[in-house]
């Protein structure tokens, strides 16, 4: 069993029940537990900037499933919570997305998955829920989380409270 960190994000339809749904959702996939998950988040669109805000989250599962096989589990999920991707549309406006941002302490570079996930460390929405469930882990290449969200700007994104 490994653990691994999920990012959580929509921006479109009802974003806040979505992500929930989906943190759930994680706890269902197969040879996988939801051992955690971060409040949710408003987050101000990031890359490209002209589209509503987004919701986000961080969720740690621990997974009997090998990274690619994790991925392809995570964006079935997205299938069902009806994301549609269009490859000409990079970081637009989303259903749901769900990233591997870390598996175990693993460093991958395959052509369908990079772990860490390449901009896990300039991303202060990713950053944030991820110190609040795990301030001490380590991003290889780039030191333990609690630094690193130290040196990202993160006006904007604030906790949604329920």
């Amino acid at each position: 069993m490994a653990r691994a960190w999920v990012g959580l994000g929509a921006n479109l339809g009802d974003a806040q029940a979505t992500v929930s749904a989906a943190i759930e959702a994680l706890d269902g996939l197969v040879d996988t537990a939801l051992l955690r998950a971060s409040l949710l988040y408003a987050t101000p669109a990031w890359g490209n900037e002209d589209q509503p805000p987004f919701v986000n989250a961080v969720a740690c599962v621990e997974t009997a499933l090998p990274p690619l096989d994790l991925l392809d589990a995570l964006l079935a999920l997205e299938a069902r919570f009806g994301r549609v991707r269009d490859p000409a549309v990079h970081w637009g406006p989303r259903q749901l997305d769900l990233d591997v941002l870390l598996y175990g302490e693993q460093v991958l570079d395959l052509p369908r998955l990079k772990v860490p996930h390449p901009f896990l460390h300039e991303r202060a929405f990713v950053l944030l829920p991820l110190a609040e469930i795990d301030p001490e882990l380590m991003v290889p290449g780039h030191g333990r989380v609690r630094d690193i969200v130290m040196r990202v700007p993160t006006s904007g994104i604030v906790p949604i409270r329920g």
